[in-house]
């Protein structure tokens, strides 16, 4: 196909260079009579602001420079790992000097829709509609930065330590910005901003939500404090902060799981071993492992609830001791010991889910357990839990909902974008990185910020979320949705512009152009 030619035969638009770097519509005669002279109308979204010369618009990303808007962060591209784009199409005859030459099937860049602007409301095409090739195919990928209000965060801690109460309330600056919701085996769960949060509070909530957010979702540290809990600091990718101290590992199991992994381990160097965790304590003795390596009872009796053999609920309260309890003591979980099974000299080894707590005890003649230095061997155990824990983390995902006018951008009848995409004939990446689609009504994404770009979020004063999304789809399918053909411009009109920065993609994600498998 002539690459100057949709498969339609029809010739693709020939965009103006400003087109190409400066994706919003301006019409200077209907700006308002008040307005002075020197400023300039940006109508990037529904803000309008009047710019004063030198001065940037509420986002931060528009200016009035000399007297026109421009457009202050470049359009990202994101290229291909394991391609040098200079050295590359170097070595094709004929290479005139330009970064890709018209002629390249499959150009191993993607235009990601951080620094592409916004048409919201859209109620005109997207600022980039992008032809390209991909293995031969015939490929258009739709980009823009997204307005959201209906967004938030979802973050994982990985702690064993108390954070708060589910549903406690989650302040940043004073203001309530989010909820704690369930445990997941060795992580808390936050869910943080929130359409609620945005618009549904005072002025001050929502800018103070906002601010949070995009910190958040540019992989900032974010200081929080919960309501009857914990204050902690979450950064993605790194290891959370809870009150002052920064975690370490994330639990290898809960102490019944413990105890069933390390019984072998344990068996003939300890006659009892108590797997302390807010969850479920284990008992080795009283556990079914124990039981199949034909351990003795030993005679000890739990605080709490027990539930099936070996496994106890409710041995404290949590908190920031061992195992995500509230004890710093660990015989304070020992209620007695039966005399029918308990002996002079037993060997009691006390431990936490992650190992970084233990204490071995001896029983004296009174069976009351005796601190005493613990063995190199039961030590080498209790070093490998630690060893087996994975490091502490946390993880941010941005969740949004791409259901309402931004499809408009896409296509003049929305819902063929959300059918196709659950059709699975459309890719949905943001800032080139992959997400999840949620089921059901609309266009619910999911993705995890440690995989975008640095910088891929933003704000406007509404309050809302700033942030890329593209959509990547073949020509003939864009075509039957009623997509935007008369938008489209080929991938070589936007290098030729040279108004852009190049970023590497991530080797976590995969290349974009490639579509989802039904």
């Amino acid at each position: 196909m002539n690459p100057d030619m949709r498969s339609d035969g029809q010739a693709f638009s020939d965009p103006t260079s400003q087109q190409a770097t400066q994706p919003i519509i301006l019409d200077h005669s209907r700006a308002p009579e008040r307005m002075a002279a020197d400023k300039v109308r940006c109508e990037a979204c529904p803000v309008l602001c009047q710019i004063s010369p030198g001065k940037l618009g509420a986002c931060d990303r528009y200016g009035n420079v000399d007297g026109e808007l421009a457009r202050l962060d470049q359009l990202h591209l994101v290229r291909q790992p394991g391609t040098l784009l200079v050295e590359w199409p170097a070595a094709k005859e004929g290479w005139d000097g330009s970064l890709i030459p018209a002629t390249a099937d499959s150009p191993p860049v993607f235009v990601s829709g951080l620094g592409a602007g916004t048409t919201y409301p859209d109620y005109k095409p997207a600022p980039f509609i992008i032809a390209s090739k991909h293995e031969g195919v015939d490929m258009v990928t739709v980009v823009t930065e997204g307005i959201f209000s209906d967004c938030s965060f979802k973050v994982k801690v990985n702690t064993d330590r108390y954070l708060g109460p589910e549903q406690a309330t989650v302040r940043h600056q004073g203001e309530a910005v989010g909820h704690v919701t369930t445990i997941e085996y060795g992580s808390q769960f936050l869910a943080l901003g929130g359409v609620h949060h945005l618009t549904g509070g005072s002025k001050r909530e929502g800018r103070v939500a906002c601010d949070m957010m995009m910190a958040l979702g540019n992989q900032r540290p974010v200081e929080l404090t919960i309501e009857g809990g914990a204050t902690l600091t979450v950064q993605a990718g790194k290891p959370p902060i809870v009150n002052g101290v920064e975690e370490q590992r994330m639990r290898v199991g809960c102490g019944s799981a413990t105890i069933g992994i390390f019984a072998q381990q344990w068996f003939g160097l300890a006659d009892e071993v108590v797997v302390i965790d807010d969850h479920i304590t284990g008992v080795l003795s009283e556990h079914q492992a124990g039981k199949c390596l034909d351990m003795p009872a030993s005679g000890i009796r739990l605080r709490g609830r027990k539930s099936t053999p070996g496994r106890y609920f409710q041995v404290a309260n949590p908190g920031a001791g061992w195992g995500g309890t509230d004890i710093t003591d660990p015989l304070a979980i020992i209620e007695t010991w039966d005399a029918k099974h308990a002996r002079p000299g037993m060997r009691l080894l006390m431990v936490s889910t992650t190992g970084e707590d233990s204490a071995w005890f001896v029983l004296d003649d009174a069976l009351v357990p005796q601190p005493a230095e613990m063995p190199p061997a039961v030590r080498r155990v209790v070093e490998r839990i630690g060893e087996n824990c994975e490091p502490s983390l946390t993880t941010v995902l941005y969740v949004a909902g791409a259901g309402g006018s931004l499809r408009a951008g896409v296509t003049d009848n929305p819902v063929r974008l959300t059918k196709a995409i659950k059709d699975m004939l459309v890719n949905v990446t943001c800032g080139g990185a992959p997400v999840y689609v949620w089921p059901g009504g609309g266009i619910t994404v999911m993705v995890d910020v440690s995989r975008m770009p640095a910088g891929s979020f933003g704000s406007v004063p509404t309050p809302a979320i700033v942030s890329p999304i593209e959509f990547t789809l073949r020509l003939d399918d864009y075509r039957a949705l009623g997509g935007h053909m008369g938008a489209v411009r080929r991938i070589e009109e936007v290098l030729a512009s040279g108004a852009y920065r190049l970023i590497d993609a991530s080797a976590a994600n995969p290349w974009p152009l490639l579509l989802p498998k039904p």
